[in-house]
């Protein structure tokens, strides 16, 4: 599986970004999909995934009622809407599929996209 992500940028805090994740594989929907990011100096960390029938989602503490993950199965196409946003928020967010089910604590995916930036203003 091919992935690629978009959409990252320079916002204000408060600000909207919305990014998207571009799938190669027919198989698509048998995937989940998720976002992590990685911010300067620090680890990589989940920040949400969607299971395979977009049904179900997952978000970290810090993202979440701020942050929104859905998915086209026919566009093979995720996305991550991010409200609200703030500095601490600055980061490079990857793209990621993965066999397991999202729920599997950690979830670790199979396949990795090239990070977008986002940035943050204060």
């Amino acid at each position: 599986v091919q992935l690629q992500a978009f959409g990252g940028g320079l916002v204000q805090a408060g600000g909207s970004l919305r990014l998207s994740c571009a799938a190669s594989r027919r198989s698509f929907s048998r995937y989940g999909m998720g976002w992590f990011r990685q911010a300067p100096g620090k680890e990589r960390e989940f920040v949400a995934a969607v299971s395979g029938s977009g049904f179900t989602t997952r978000y970290a503490d810090s993202v979440k009622g701020r942050f929104t993950i859905s998915r086209d199965n026919a566009k093979n196409t995720v996305y991550l809407q991010m409200d609200s946003l703030k500095p601490d928020d600055t980061a490079v967010y990857y793209c990621a599929a993965g066999a397991s089910a999202i729920t599997t604590r950690p979830w670790e995916p199979d396949y990795w996209g090239q990070g977008t930036h986002v940035t943050v203003s204060s």
